[in-house]
């Protein structure tokens, strides 16, 4: 009775065994595999064996994690102090590293991206904060990559989301903002008024060059005034047409002379 309940369980105790030896691995997994605990090899995808009992695994993802940044209070280069929060694309390429040279590497590599976050956005202005941000974002890349190269960590990308100003700055930026609006009028503006000189002085001169023009042109003007339906028409007359009047008039040519002396 004894023998025949030990072989009756010896079928169940391989089934057992078979069952806890045997894993299987998604496509974007990989098993880093340790034999009485050295590191022996990485397995996956698929249908992956194991001697229980001998062998132990840690399963890897290797798709892309993305990592949020928490914001961070950052002095910039010109003594401005801002929150900056950021977003951190990562993923794992070598698993043996990952899994062995650190003990959790998602979070360090989020530890590790709050502290070069601060420590590159300080070597910077605040205008170029807030103007340079895709150079900073590969800045920021660079440093990360190669500082969890050695974790089999790639960071693929750095993105800064927000940077947060408190309301004095936001003044003082609103402010400069005005300024150097009005400054980029004013500077249109007197480009505007030398242009028209020029103009004005090449109209003159080509006006000069015939007299006919000049009195064409202020017949021209005559007319224009005349078609607003103005009651009041003021018209120049030009001082040397009033001059060859005065002088043609024999009156009041007397007039002239005689006064000339009593004065």
């Amino acid at each position: 009775m004894y023998w025949e309940i030990g072989y009756g369980f010896i079928p169940i105790l391989l089934l057992m065994l078979l069952a806890a030896s045997l894993r299987i691995l998604r496509e974007y997994e990989r098993g880093v595999v340790f034999q009485l605990g050295r590191f022996w090899k990485v397995k996956g995808p698929g249908l992956v064996i194991l001697i229980p009992g001998i062998q132990q695994m840690v399963r890897v993802d290797l798709r892309t994690v993305v990592m949020d940044v928490p914001a961070q209070d950052v002095i910039t280069r010109d003594n401005v102090s801002v929150k900056v929060n950021a977003v951190v694309y990562a993923r794992v390429v070598d698993p043996q590293l990952a899994i062995i040279q650190v003990e959790n590497y998602t979070q360090a590599t989020s530890e590790l991206a709050q502290t070069t976050l601060r420590a590159i956005l300080g070597k910077h202005d605040l205008d170029q904060l807030l103007a340079e941000r895709e150079k900073i974002n590969q800045d920021l890349q660079q440093v990360l990559d190669v500082q969890t190269d050695a974790w089999g960590i790639k960071v693929a990308n750095v993105e800064i989301k927000h940077v947060d100003l408190n309301e004095t700055m936001v003044r003082a930026i609103a402010r400069q903002a005005e300024a150097e609006r009005e400054r980029r009028a004013k500077v249109i503006h007197a480009e505007g008024e030398l242009q028209a000189s020029d103009k004005l002085l090449e109209a003159a001169h080509k006006l000069a060059q015939s007299p006919q023009a000049m009195q064409l042109r202020y017949l021209q003007t005559l007319t224009a005034i005349a078609g607003e339906k103005s009651s009041t028409i003021v018209f120049p007359m030009p001082v040397d047409l009033l001059s060859s009047i005065v002088g043609r008039a024999p009156g009041v040519a007397g007039q002239g002379e005689r006064s000339a002396p009593s004065a």
